[in-house]
């Protein structure tokens, strides 16, 4: 293993299919040498699509894209179910399929706004310190709650008999492949989902982002000209600029007290406009939350 290098920022990565997240990151990592390195939510080995990966002091800003929004374009497959409810599982039943193209969209109304949705066995929510699948490949179902969770919007992209690709934006803990379960359901023949792919997160497209091979093929300063800087993780934030002294307390983990035009979460900037870190203003004070540390790149001295 090559040696590894201080690295800091956010890189839009666009995941394989075939592959897990963990894996893809593991792939990318060393391909930068970077010493810390984390995703922002898991795609399931099947999806494909939008992975954005934390490097260095960017992970301590990863839980606002985990909370966020996406959008994703998924591929059902009527008329079959599996026990995983994707094209990976075994074949549950087969049923005819008696659906026209306005029969589905009527369906898909149904499917607009805050709906519940049942976790599926086969996913890494944990129950008792265990993930789900863990339960599931020992035969094992486990009780699960039903969830709340919002689609903003659902459309139908095309429609083929048995196959339909639909465009899903919803909110974070949406599981695509119970909606395509719930969807089958509804229409009485039953569904899988047969493809994924995620096209947006947090305002970032799968346009803009780089594939595994694509990296591959770039010198190291060509790889590290794709990162994001880490403070666009926080970018939906009010924006508080500090003076010299401010910023040297604030540094050391003292709240400051200042003025500011909001209360709660804010990004926080030095005097010559460095970012600083996150902070929370509250009663005419600001309070360190996560900051940037300065560190030296071995490597490089």
């Amino acid at each position: 293993m090559g040696m590894r290098r201080i690295v800091d920022g956010l890189l839009l990565f666009d995941k394989p299919s075939g592959i897990t997240s963990n894996s893809a990151l593991q792939q990318v990592r060393r391909m930068y040498g970077a010493l810390k390195a984390g995703h922002t939510g898991t795609l399931d080995p099947l999806a494909s699509g939008l992975l954005p990966l934390c490097f260095g002091e960017a992970t301590k800003f990863s839980s606002y894209l985990l909370d966020a929004d996406k959008q994703y374009e998924a591929t059902v497959k009527l008329g079959v179910t599996t026990d995983t409810g994707d094209c990976e599982g075994n074949v549950v039943s087969v049923r005819p399929v008696k659906v026209n193209f306005s029969g589905f969209l009527a369906v898909l109304e149904n499917f607009r706004g805050e709906i519940e949705q049942v976790p599926p066995m086969y996913s890494a929510l944990k129950v008792k310190g265990k993930p789900l699948y863990d339960y599931a490949r020992k035969g094992l179902v486990v009780e699960r709650s039903a969830r709340k969770v919002k689609i903003h919007g659902i459309e139908l992209m095309s429609f083929d008999m048995d196959c339909a690709v639909i465009r899903v934006h919803c909110s974070k803990g949406t599981y695509i492949r119970v909606l395509a379960e719930d969807i089958g359901k509804e229409l009485g023949c039953g569904a899988h989902l047969a493809g994924l792919r995620r096209t947006a997160s947090s305002g970032f497209k799968v346009s803009e982002a780089t594939g595994l091979v694509a990296l591959g093929l770039l010198t190291d300063t060509q790889k590290d000209a794709l990162l994001l800087p880490v403070d666009i993780l926080m970018r939906d934030w009010p924006k508080v600029a500090l003076d010299d002294k401010a910023s040297f307390c604030l540094s050391r983990g003292q709240p400051v007290r200042l003025d500011v035009a909001t209360s709660g979460i804010i990004r926080l900037y030095g005097a010559s406009g460095k970012f600083l870190g996150m902070g929370e203003a509250q009663e005419g004070r600001v309070i360190p939350r996560r900051l940037i540390v300065e560190r030296v790149d071995a490597n490089k001295t």
